[in-house]
């Protein structure tokens, strides 16, 4: 079963998720919350598997409260799903940072809400629907100039290929593909990676991949 707490600040949305959510099997609603500060005290007694944030929210907004709950140890296993509107893609890096696994918006086709909230529980990163990608590429863009390489000093020549590769989205078998190596081979660079890199997940990955400037424009260099 999959355990999911839903923060928002209006109470139609927070009941709109669970009523969706609570109908799959495999999923269950075990908290709500409408401020920062509160989300933080839900989900830290509760521990669930995921966390739908709301940016939006009084007494600690949901890029605050991300960086909050990143911060306990014993929720290294909780993953975040921001819902977002285009209003407030600038907040994209910093959300990511936090440790944000994927970003939704929130008029989203039911379908993908559940599918989203399955991918994260699973530990990987919600890089689609295509509005991930486009905020990272805003992101990127706006950081080309700043690229800050020497954290790559602590990762291999192979490893570095396989970042790049990530960074431009691509899954475990399609960077097997790209390199010759078997996709169990690949989870195996990524997972190390992760680890010498201390990022959370492949999201934060993608967004190292741009900062260094190995990935540009959508493309490895």
């Amino acid at each position: 079963m999959i355990r999911v707490v839903v923060a928002d600040d209006q109470q139609l949305i927070r009941a709109g998720f669970r009523s969706l959510l609570n109908a799959e099997d495999d999923i269950e609603v075990v908290g709500e919350a409408a401020t920062g500060t509160d989300v933080v005290a839900v989900v830290r007694r509760e521990r669930p598997d995921v966390v739908l944030m709301d940016i939006r929210m009084p007494d600690g907004d949901g890029l605050w409260a991300t960086e909050q709950i990143a911060t306990f140890p014993e929720l290294a296993a909780t993953r975040i799903v921001v819902v977002t509107t285009f209003e407030v893609d600038e907040y994209v890096a910093r959300a990511i940072r936090a440790g944000a696994s994927g970003f939704l918006v929130k008029d989203t086709e039911p379908v993908e809400l559940i599918r989203a909230v399955r991918v994260v529980a699973a530990g990987d990163a919600l890089l689609s629907p295509g509005v991930t990608k486009r905020l990272l590429a805003r992101f990127a863009a706006g950081s080309a100039a700043a690229f800050d390489d020497s954290i790559l000093t602590a990762i291999t020549v192979r490893e570095r290929e396989v970042l790049a590769l990530v960074g431009l989205g691509l899954t475990n078998a399609e960077i097997g593909q790209k390199l010759f190596l078997s996709p169990l081979t690949a989870k195996t660079h990524v997972s190390r990676i992760m680890a010498k890199l201390m990022a959370r997940d492949r999201v934060q990955l993608v967004v190292i991949a741009y900062e260094t400037g190995l990935v540009a424009s959508g493309r490895a260099v």
